[in-house]
Formats: structure tokens, sequence, C-alpha cells
């Protein structure tokens, strides 16, 4: 074998080691400003997710945002949605969205980072789609407030299908987190997530708890529950991020 394929794992793990501090864009609503580093892969994948709105039943499995770094400020995502079911109802898989994240400051260093996000979401044509191209922008936001503590904002502005009225509407996204650092390995998260549009307003809680065995790897849990009467009543979901 050529020696230098021997040192290849060696180097890889390296390339990881100095890396930034993975920052993934799950389990809040709330996106990260912070890019993956150019030649890094880094899956965020909800292994399981559940919702409640009235009398129906969501479920999903497997929902992946799949990313790569392009430059030291950019990087490309492809969010899949490999099954979704609602109970009793339709269920196959669901609409494709393409991401582009562009950080705009802080992305090594400083208390202060923000990015633009523009994606497009692609229809499956399944039972679940919903049969129409959407797109959006978003503008995430985070702060340094103090050692273990960090305060995250969101606006985002979407072009959406309204199937009741064959026509598209726009919806204004705005979201508020704040993240604690219990230990090196456990954190903690509470956001507000508010939707306005051409529909009665959507505002949802949620908290949630990570732990991150190591610095490439980072499990995590999370519960929404609806404050108004057009939001999901309950959302639950568990998953997983990783980097090679």
């Amino acid at each position: 074998m050529n020696p230098l394929l021997k040192l290849l794992p060696f180097a890889c793990m390296a390339s990881l080691a100095s890396a930034r501090e993975m920052s993934p864009d799950r389990p809040d609503t709330t996106e990260s400003p912070y890019t993956v580093d150019p030649g890094t892969f880094q899956v965020e994948s909800t292994l399981w997710g559940f919702s409640r709105e009235g009398s129906v039943s969501t479920w999903s499995i497997a929902e992946s945002n799949l990313k790569t770094g392009l430059t030291e400020s950019s990087d490309l995502q492809l969010v899949l949605n490999p099954w979704v079911k609602e109970e009793g109802g339709a269920e196959g898989f669901g609409d494709a969205t393409v991401r582009l994240k562009y950080n705009l400051w802080g992305n090594d260093g400083g208390k202060t980072a923000g990015a633009l996000m523009p994606f497009v979401t692609i229809p499956s044509q399944t039972a679940v789609s919903t049969g129409e191209w959407e797109s959006g922008l978003i503008f995430p936001v985070s702060i340094d407030l103090c050692e273990g503590v960090g305060f995250g904002f969101q606006t985002e502005l979407d072009r959406v299908w309204n199937a009741e009225d064959s026509a598209y509407d726009w919806d204004f996204v705005h979201t508020a987190v704040i993240d604690f650092e219990i230990t090196e390995k456990v954190g903690l998260f509470l956001e507000y997530v508010g939707v306005a549009g051409d529909h009665p307003y959507e505002a949802t809680a949620n908290t949630g708890i990570t732990y991150a065995p190591s610095k490439n790897v980072q499990w995590d849990v999370a519960l929404g529950l609806g404050l108004t009467d057009a939001a999901d009543d309950l959302s639950l979901i568990q998953g997983v991020s990783f980097r090679f």
C-alpha cells in the first residue's frame, strides 16, 4: 500500500480537530449562522418525528439535512424527507429543499455572527407533497451573552403555496432562542417561533436537550407546544448530527 494512503485517516482526523466548532441547524427552529468547513460533510437527521394538530397526527422518519462546505464562508445543503405519514391519511416521500448558507460575519470569531440562507423547495409530487415549488430567504443571528449562555434570533420570508386558494402567499417567520451550556457535553434551549401570513397567527414554544459525546457528534431531543389554535398542538423529535 502507498505509505501516503496509510496517513490519510490521520490527516482527516487532524482536519476535523482544527475545524471550527460544529454548530448544527437542529434541533431548534432558529438556524445557525455558522457554516460547515470546506471539504467537510455534515449530516443532521431527525431519526423520528411526531406532530399532532387537532385529531391529525403526522409521523416522519429520517428527515435529513445533508451539508457540505463550499468555501470558508458558505455551505450547500440538501434537506430530504424520505417518509412522511399522516395518521389515517396520506404517506410518501416529502418535498426536498436545496439551501445555500452564506456567513456574513463571525464565522471564526467574535461575540456575534450572522448569515443569509436562500432556499428552494422542490415538490416530490407524492400524496404528502404541496405539489408546487416554494422558496424563501432566512436571516439568522447568534449572540454570545456570557459564558455558557447564547441568544439567537431569525427572520425569514417564505413564498408558500396555499392549496385552499390555489395561489401563492407570503409567510413571515420570526424566532428567538436562548441556549444554556449545562456541562461541556450537555446543552438546553428555550425557543419561541411565530409565523404570520394570510392565515391565523401561529405561535409555538420549543425546548430541548443536546448531548455531544465528541466534537463531531451531537444527539438531541426536542418538544414543541402550540400557543395558538393555528399551530401544531404538540411536536416531538429525536435526532443526531455528525460530521466527517
